[in-house]
Order: structure tokens, then C-alpha cells, then sequence
């Protein structure tokens, strides 16, 4: 059995969980660092960044999700809760442009 998990601004998938280990190993794992922790087989890559000067993980939109803290097993993308949805989007946000404009006061 394995969770799907989203960018919670975009809706796009950035994570599939478990890979390669038992839900009972992602969760004790997630459990003793306290955050959600995925490796690089659980990673969707197709819209997941890891910038290389600091090991911020971010969405390919730009969204933060965490950092990545290699451990001796390899990768660790210890990802922030507030970043991620276990549902997708009913429907894709609105583009920037369509934003109210705040304007300074006169």
C-alpha cells in the first residue's frame, strides 16, 4: 500500500511512499526525525528540485517542501506537512495574473 502526495499550492505529485521499505519502516523513520521522510525511489521527479548550495527541496514550481539531510542509508528529504496534500486539487489554482494587485496607499 502505498500514499500519493502533492504539492499542496499546485496539486502536482512530488512524493510516492512507500518504495522499496514497509509503511511501518516510512512512518518509524518519519517518526524519529519528525517530519515526513522520503528517499530518492519515492521522489517524483518530474516536479521535485534539490538545489545544490543548500539541499533545499522545492517543488519544480517553486514551492519549499524541506531539505534534503543525507543520513547513511542515503537521501533523506525531510519535507515540511504544510507543503504536501494527500489529495489532489479538485482544480488547478488560478495563474498569478489573476491575483488582486495591491496597490500602495496614495
Amino acid at each position: 500500500c502505498s500514499s500519493d502526495l502533492y504539492d499542496s499550492v499546485t496539486g502536482k505529485p512530488l512524493f510516492v511512499a512507500p518504495i522499496g521499505r514497509s509503511m511501518d519502516d516510512f512512518l518509524a523513520e518519519s517518526n524519529v526525525h519528525g517530519w515526513p521522510s522520503f528517499r530518492d525511489e519515492e521522489v517524483v521527479w518530474e516536479n521535485t528540485r534539490v538545489l545544490k548550495s543548500s539541499g533545499e527541496t522545492v517543488s519544480a514550481d517553486g514551492t519549499h517542501l524541506g531539505h534534503n539531510l543525507p543520513d547513511a542509508k542515503g537521501n533523506r528529504y525531510c519535507i515540511n506537512l504544510v507543503s504536501i496534500a494527500g489529495n489532489r486539487l479538485s482544480s488547478p489554482p488560478p495563474p498569478a495574473s489573476a491575483s488582486p494587485t495591491r496597490r500602495p496607499p496614495a
